[in-house]
């Protein structure tokens, strides 16, 4: 991490249990994280290491037990459910291993859609970004006449289309094969050094990890 540039996420002393079977699992036990603009940062760790929770909670989808995260100077956990959606909708990028795509909405209107809402559609962009992806030629298609990958490269571009802060793609590339998943992280490791945002990746695969930034890892609850 470069120590002059401007830090858009902080996460300090985060905690997060669950209870199964009447017994309390303490799955975050006191993370901390620190990521500066435009950095590309790849999370491993062993499954049901709370991977997922911790990105989760750093997009307001989950309350934290205790700690703090701040984004870009906001402390969003102590955010309302209102302005948590407005901070999902203006200022962050979801992805994740589900498409989460919109069955009766076209190609464009699905890669559209955040940036519409958020009022900062920029159609030139929405362009370059089909072009980039690959889905300039499918924009008049819906997602059930797309291959997993296409699918996958449509939800990439609608997160990336309203110039996120921060990207955070949970398992982007878990649906894909290995061909397809290595192009896909490709595109979206251009795009995302295109936009000066930051990106935080949970993936299971360390071979992909290696090709982002910084690799950090999840064990025990805490960041190794």
């Amino acid at each position: 991490m470069t120590a002059d540039k401007e830090i858009v996420l902080s996460v300090r002393h985060l905690t997060k249990a669950y209870f199964a079977a009447g017994e309390k699992v303490d799955v975050l036990r006191g993370v901390n994280l620190s990521i500066a603009a435009g950095e590309r940062v790849a999370l491993t760790g062993e499954s049901g290491s709370g991977k997922s929770t911790l990105l989760h909670l750093i997009a307001g989808l989950d309350r934290a037990d205790g700690g703090e995260i701040d984004f870009s100077g906001t402390p969003i956990t102590n955010l309302g459910e209102a302005g948590l959606a407005t901070l999902r909708r203006d200022r962050l990028g979801l992805v994740f291993q589900q498409f989460n795509l919109i069955p009766s909405l076209s190609v464009r209107d699905n890669l559209a859609f955040q940036s519409r809402i958020a009022g900062r559609h920029d159609a030139a962009w929405l362009a370059q970004l089909a072009e980039r992806l690959g889905l300039a030629g499918f924009l008049d298609r819906y997602p059930e006449q797309l291959s997993g990958g296409q699918q996958q490269r449509v939800a990439i571009g609608r997160a990336l289309a309203v110039k996120p802060s921060l990207l955070l793609a949970d398992e982007p590339t878990g649906n894909l094969d290995e061909a397809t998943a290595d192009e896909v992280l490709a595109l979206t490791r251009d795009l995302v050094a295109q936009t000066g945002c930051s990106l935080l990746m949970v993936t299971h695969s360390t071979r992909l990890a290696a090709t982002l930034d910084r690799h950090i890892r999840l064990s025990a609850g805490l960041i190794a």
